[in-house]
């Protein structure tokens, strides 16, 4: 299981799974300090409950561009592109990785890598979904990789939309 800030902000308690729990570093930083949260998270870590983890280069290359590829880039932080990196590394090495986390954007890249997902505090993406960017004013549409957020025509503000979905 890999598992994303969101899974011990909705309560996640890595005490409860037998399953082999990993995460990557910035994770404890998006953690308040101090809070219940945190304390679990160090307690579960500090037993050798979760293993942390920082992906390689070459995986982490791969799950930019599968977000890339559907459009989540620009929502995707880097803990959530590392977390995805992670999930490849393991894939790829033979195992069948479950991240648990409520990031849409996660679960969208996810499921365009093939890899499982689990919701805790969400009912979870049901299609992956491939974006697109155009300008809410002139109606110019940008790949879903666009590098601006701005608009080359108008100058307005860029906005996202569901190019087609798919089944997953």
């Amino acid at each position: 299981m890999v598992l994303d800030t969101s899974a011990f902000l909705a309560g996640y308690d890595p005490f409860s799974v037998n399953e082999s729990q990993v995460t990557v570093p910035s994770v404890e930083e998006e953690l308040r300090t101090n809070s219940i949260t945190w304390v679990r998270f160090k307690t579960a870590a500090e037993n050798g409950k979760i293993k942390i983890k920082t992906p390689t280069e070459e995986c982490w290359k791969k799950a930019k561009a599968s977000a890339n590829m559907v459009g989540d880039s620009f929502f995707l932080s880097e803990t959530d592109t590392q977390l995805l990196a992670l999930a490849l590394e393991f894939k790829a090495e033979g195992f069948n990785p479950q991240i648990v986390t409520d990031d849409y954007s996660i679960q969208n890249v996810a499921t365009q890598m093939g890899i499982e997902f689990a919701s805790l505090a969400t009912f979870g993406i049901r299609r992956l979904l491939e974006w697109m960017r155009y300008c809410p004013a002139c109606h110019t549409e940008y790949p879903a990789d666009y590098g601006s957020t701005m608009c080359t025509v108008c100058g307005t503000e860029l906005k996202r939309k569901p190019r087609r979905t798919a089944k997953t």
